[in-house]
């Protein structure tokens, strides 16, 4: 025996998240979601932590489905306290992330009659959620069952919006259960249903006579079998394989800098650079220079793969493969054959040129945003998880070569800067690897609510690199040009020594490479609570080296 809440729809919600295996629960406090909470918190079956910002929580939420690749719930209170939720919720629909988030709501006869702490809840997420429940009493469990089942079937987030009258806090003693939840492996091919061969014969035909066929790879969950599975593609010399550095695959014969190489392009490059077959995976594509090359340059054929969505980015979209990576590869590449081309090591030999240009200017430029991801970069340890920000962070990332070895994560959904530290210490606290996350210093203050957690572990580190604004305003031309810079780049003078004290954090700081590279040798070491570096780079410098590197990659 147990005490549970005495209302018996939070009884069916508790026991239904057990029966489809829902290990963890992040819970925000509230007097109207009580009788959940108390259900969550006497549950043998399920991890209950609690983080009292809701936007924040559901970022660390999600970054949590993020490494585990299981579904996550939330529990919020009623009223706007739900509404915080709505940027991770975006973020996880366009990511494919699995959030569950229960809502505790007033009864439908407390709606708009000005009572307290209530607005209107149902159905508030039907844009960005796949399902959403409203439920009435205990004999919707059905509703209950069909929005587990739809987030971990196919990945994404489903609302279920649960109203409780008063008395919330009364409790009463029921019977423990025995749970027979059977775990499906991780990662499984088992599931999925091949394509049909005859039809996918069809496609191969089209590869095999095409002597331009481009592969590229977004944002992809790190896997063994894709790397292998692509690296057997490149076997091939009319292959060309491009990547982010969130693909989380690696090869000396992709290409991994894609702005490096298409920047320089001459007219006539432009062209030659275009594929007959596009042939895309994974998530959303950071590098905006590929973005217009295949918009003006449109492949014959555009085919996605991904068991859920395609999206159309490039304008020429022509089939959607409703089926994993994995499973694609494993199926097309035996009815694949080499073609002679110089397709891909023309492209290659460009890779090379770009690369010795990168590496000889970034030796010798000035300590700027440009010099510190060439120094912190190579300093991140093997094997180690690297958390990502947007915005300038993600982009100046793609410029270099990182350690093969690590795990790279970006909420590239949405692509929003308010919750990617949440997200890493959601992500630092359900990975055993060592974290490390590195952020502007507009995203890292935007989202400082993120260190008020009681789970952050002792192994992850935050490197700030502030360059006193949003850097990224004074490389784009628009916002220099309208007379109104101040109010895109948002200029500061703050520095996170106070964050760090309140929050028990190790601090250290940076003002030029000498006492980076200095700081930089403990940095990494262990020690018994997290640590953060903060690195001062020149404001109106750094626009200027980053726009010498591009020209200099011309020259």
């Amino acid at each position: 025996m147990h005490l549970a809440p005495k209302n018996k729809l939070a009884q069916k919600v508790v026991s239904c998240c057990e029966i489809n295996n829902i290990k963890t629960v992040v819970i925000s406090p509230g007097s109207r979601n009580a009788p959940l909470i108390i259900g969550f918190k006497a549950s043998i079956h399920i991890e209950a932590l609690s983080v009292v910002d809701e936007r924040s929580a559901a970022f660390f939420a999600l970054g949590i489905a993020q490494q585990t690749q299981k579904p996550v719930a939330l529990l919020c209170t009623s009223g706007s306290a739900l509404l915080n939720y709505y940027p991770a919720i975006a973020e996880a629909f366009y990511s494919n992330i699995p959030l569950v988030v229960i809502s505790a709501d007033r009864p439908p006869h407390l709606i708009d009659i000005g009572d307290g702490q209530t607005i209107r809840q149902e159905n508030v997420f039907q844009n960005h959620t796949l399902f959403n429940a409203n439920l009435t009493d205990e004999k919707d469990t059905f509703l209950i069952e069909k929005a587990l089942k739809i987030a971990i079937e196919n990945k994404g987030p489903v609302h279920i919006n649960v109203p409780f009258d008063e008395p919330l806090y009364e409790q009463e003693e029921i019977e423990d259960t025995e749970l027979n939840v059977e775990e499906k492996p991780k990662d499984t091919l088992l599931d999925e249903v091949p394509l049909d061969v005859d039809e996918l014969q069809k496609y191969a035909d089209i590869w095999n006579a095409s002597s331009k066929k481009m592969v590229l790879v977004g944002a992809h969950y790190p896997s063994d079998l894709l790397q292998t599975q692509l690296e057997h593609f490149v076997k091939d010399p009319s292959v060309l394989v491009l990547i982010e550095n969130t693909a989380n695959i690696s090869h000396p014969k992709f290409i991994n800098s894609i702005d490096k190489l298409i920047f320089p392009f001459a007219e006539n490059e432009l062209e030659q650079f275009q594929p007959e077959i596009l042939l895309s995976l994974g998530g959303l594509i950071v590098s905006k220079k590929i973005k217009q090359q295949l918009r003006n340059y449109k492949p014959k054929h555009h085919w996605h793969v991904d068991a859920k969505r395609a999206f159309d980015t490039f304008h020429s979209l022509s089939h959607h493969f409703k089926i994993s990576p994995q499973l694609f590869f494993s199926q097309f590449f035996f009815l694949t054959k080499q073609k002679e081309s110089n397709y891909q090591q023309f492209w290659l030999e460009k890779k090379k040129l770009r690369l010795q240009k990168h590496q000889l200017f970034v030796e010798t430029c000035a300590f700027s945003d440009l010099k510190v991801f060439d120094i912190i970069l190579s300093s991140i340890p093997s094997y180690s998880q690297l958390q990502l920000s947007n915005s300038s962070i993600i982009r100046y990332t793609q410029l270099f070569d990182i350690d093969k070895s690590l795990s790279v994560f970006c909420n590239r959904g949405t692509s929003g800067i308010d919750g990617s530290t949440s997200t890493a210490v959601g992500a630092a606290y359900a990975s055993n690897k060592p974290t490390v996350f590195i952020t502007g210093d507009i995203s890292f203050f935007y989202d400082s609510n993120a260190l008020w957690n009681n789970y952050i572990p002792a192994n992850f580190r935050i490197i700030i690199v502030n360059n006193g604004g949003g850097g990224i305003f004074r490389f784009i031309p628009g916002p220099q040009q309208s007379n109104a810079l101040d109010y895109f780049e948002t200029p500061h003078n703050l520095t996170a020594t106070h964050l760090c004290k309140m929050h028990h954090f190790e601090y250290c700081k940076a003002k030029n490479e000498t006492e980076l590279l200095f700081e930089l040798k403990g940095f990494y070491n262990e020690s018994n609570k997290p640590k953060l570096l903060e690195i001062m780079t020149p404001r109106v410098k750094n626009d200027e080296v980053l726009k010498a590197y591009f020209k200099n990659l011309k020259e």
